[in-house]
């Protein structure tokens, strides 16, 4: 599993869009009410969500070939659920999970898997 995608929750996306766009040296390559992506040369993409949990902070996403086998294999392993996989539109699944020390690891399955 590759970490390829970081999701930072926001407040207000469209101050957050101006000081990503400084910081990471690249124009978004999505930017939707929703989510606003950028794919920094030879990092992970950084994603910007407006309706993220603040208190949670960035989630780091695992993007995998089959969320619902992997989310078993991680809780047989040890990890809690806390958010089942859902549709998060495009063929996007998404799932969170808590380690033994209460981190969350986010899971990505691609439309394409």
């Amino acid at each position: 599993m590759a970490i390829r995608t970081i999701t930072v929750p926001v407040k207000d996306l469209d101050a957050a869009t101006a000081l990503y766009t400084k910081l990471l040296g690249t124009e978004p390559y999505m930017s939707s009410p929703y989510y606003v992506g950028f794919r920094p040369e030879g990092s992970p993409e950084v994603g910007l969500n407006p309706h993220g949990d603040l208190a949670t902070g960035p989630i780091t996403y695992f993007h995998v070939d089959d969320i619902n086998a992997t989310v078993t294999a991680l809780t047989a392993a040890g990890a809690t659920v806390e958010q089942e996989p859902r549709d998060v539109g495009g063929g996007g699944l998404t799932a969170h999970l808590r380690d033994g020390d209460g981190n969350i690891i986010g899971l990505f399955q691609g439309s394409d898997a």
